[in-house]
This record gives C-alpha cells, sequence and structure tokens, in this order.
C-alpha cells in the first residue's frame, strides 16, 4: 500500500488502556493514523458527523447506545465509512447482528496486532474479514442448525437454484462427491458449481461462502 495515504481510524471503545494500546501499535506504522478517540456510542456517532474517516474500530459493549446501534446509526450518517468490531463478544448473535449493522470485520480481542493491521487494511480495500475463531463460530452455529431440505430461497441474489442447492450443502459441510450423489451430478461439476460460487460472491474460501451466505440472507434459515 502506498504510504502517502494513511488509512484514517476513528477508535470507540469505552477503556482507555485499550484506545491508548491501539494508538501507540497503529500511530508507529506509516500505513494507519489514529484522528479520533471515543469512550462511547453516542460520541462516537458526532465524531461520524463531523469528522472525515475511512474506518471505525467499533467495541459492542459500551452501554447505550452499544456497538451494534451505534454501528447502524454511523452507517445511516455515511454508507461508506467501514466498521471493524474489535470486542471480547464471541458469540454468534452478537457476531450476526453486527455484519446485519452494517459492520465490514469482526476480531476479537485476543488477537495480535498483526492481524489488526491485516483486518484494517482488508476493510480499507471493501473485502469482509472475519478473524479464524470467529468463522468457527459462525460454522459452528450453522452446524447445530437442522436445514429442511424444504426451505426456501431468498432469490435477490445473482446466483442459479442449483448453485444455492449447492452452497446449502457446502455450508451443511458435505464432501464433493455426497453433493454430487445428492443432486445426482458430476464431482466435476460440483467443483465447476463451487468455482463459480466463489466467483460470484468474491469469496476467497468456504468460510467466506457462509459469510456471504449470512450478509445477503440467501436463505430463510440463516
Amino acid at each position: 500500500m502506498s504510504t502517502d495515504k494513511k488509512i484514517k481510524i476513528i477508535l470507540v471503545d469505552d477503556h482507555k488502556v485499550i484506545r491508548d494500546a491501539l494508538t501507540s501499535y497503529l500511530n508507529n506504522d506509516e500505513e494507519f493514523e489514529i484522528i479520533a478517540e471515543a469512550s462511547n456510542g453516542n460520541d462516537a456517532i458526532e465524531l461520524a458527523r463531523t469528522t472525515v474517516a475511512d474506518i471505525f474500530i467499533m467495541d459492542i459493549n459500551m452501554g447505550e447506545p452499544d456497538g451494534i446501534q451505534c454501528t447502524k446509526e454511523i452507517k445511516k450518517i455515511n454508507p461508506n465509512i467501514k466498521i471493524l468490531a474489535l470486542t471480547m463478544f464471541n458469540e454468534s448473535q452478537h457476531i450476526k447482528q453486527m455484519m446485519n449493522a452494517g459492520a465490514s470485520g469482526y476480531l476479537l480481542k485476543n488477537v495480535g496486532v498483526e492481524e489488526v493491521k491485516t483486518a484494517i487494511k482488508n476493510v480499507y480495500q471493501g473485502n469482509i474479514y472475519y478473524s479464524s475463531e470467529v468463522t468457527e463460530t459462525v460454522m459452528n452455529s450453522l452446524q447445530e442448525k437442522k436445514v429442511s431440505t424444504s426451505s426456501k430461497f431468498i432469490t435477490d441474489i445473482p446466483l442459479t437454484e442449483r448453485e444455492k442447492e449447492v452452497l446449502q450443502l457446502i455450508i451443511e459441510e458435505f464432501s464433493n462427491k455426497e453433493i454430487a450423489n445428492k443432486l445426482f451430478i458430476s464431482s466435476r461439476t460440483v467443483d465447476a458449481h463451487k468455482r463459480n460460487l466463489l466467483e460470484k460472491t468474491n469469496s476467497k474460501n468456504i468460510a467466506g461462502l457462509v459469510v456471504y451466505a449470512i450478509n445477503n440472507k440467501v436463505f430463510d434459515w440463516l
């Protein structure tokens, strides 16, 4: 990344020690600039109105409004602002709520500073970033759901019915061979559908497909 354009960041966390640590780590890197801080959601919303920033790094547990509601309000003020959640919460409901509120990334506070930097750059570039623990939580949550084969599809996304069938079975963790047997197609055809799904959804891997399916409510059981 060119160093003549720093990523402008606003930190939102009710713990000053967290803000101070992040400021120390990130301001020592020529790619980032902490331009403001907020200790609560109301101040963060006001900063979204008055300060030009690229990314808000957002805690969730801040009282009222919490990080989820704060994210919704900031995205209303400026949909172009990116939100990266940095929190202790690793429950699937918090992850889904932040994703639905408009967050582009979700990290746990136990990650290292290098992963925070990686996440910031990915989100800044328009990608979605979730740490490995968060992706695992989402996958485990999906495994626990009993998916009916008669689930209705939401059809306002650019996927064919066959691609949706393949995607549902991928989420349910069926192998290529099992998918082929269930849909009466060849394993090679399953591979072709997977490649198409990855390309259409701009996903890098299976975890990315899961995130896409949740963000876009591909299935009504997600």
